[in-house]
């Protein structure tokens, strides 16, 4: 059975945008460019009609990997979550113990996940070790570079 990938609204809409531009224009442009290859000529010896044909099979597996992911995709009702735990969905402000250093992170699916805004993937391991954990507690997580020590600083969605 597949996994079930919870996402917020904005994540599954982002999602289903996509699906419907792979299916629509994507699809048209992939034709079009088979269509421009087919025309130069020989089939056999042409290397551009090979290339079109090849784009048209990723393109066409991305859009059932779309799908499949939409087909278990669950919308989290954030009305309902625990704003006391660290949960997926969660921001929290950590603090490095070593350095001092804080971070703000959203804790989303794999699918949402964006460093540079601060969107981390609810299975990666700084995630994972967070989950759980309330206001106030210390996260011990193994990076690779070791094991570092996070202070939960505050708790909200």
């Amino acid at each position: 059975m597949a996994e079930v990938t919870y996402f917020t609204e904005e994540g599954l809409r982002k999602l289903k945008e996509e699906l419907a531009y792979l299916k629509t224009e994507g699809r048209s442009k992939i034709a079009n460019a088979i269509a421009e290859a087919r025309d130069k000529g020989d089939l056999s010896e042409n290397a551009e009609y090979d290339a079109a044909k090849e784009a048209q099979g990723l393109h066409e597996a991305k859009i059932a990997n779309l799908e499949n992911t939409l087909a278990t995709a669950r919308l989290i009702d954030e009305s309902k979550l625990d704003t006391s735990k660290v949960l997926a969905l969660s921001i929290v402000k950590i603090k490095n113990k070593k350095n001092g250093a804080e971070m703000t992170y959203q804790l989303v699916a794999e699918s949402e996940a964006d460093l540079k805004s601060g969107k981390i993937s609810v299975k990666s391991p700084i995630a994972q070790g967070l989950l759980g954990k309330s206001k106030g507690d210390t996260a011990v997580i193994d990076v690779p570079a070791g094991k570092i020590e996070f202070e939960i600083v505050e708790v909200s969605r």
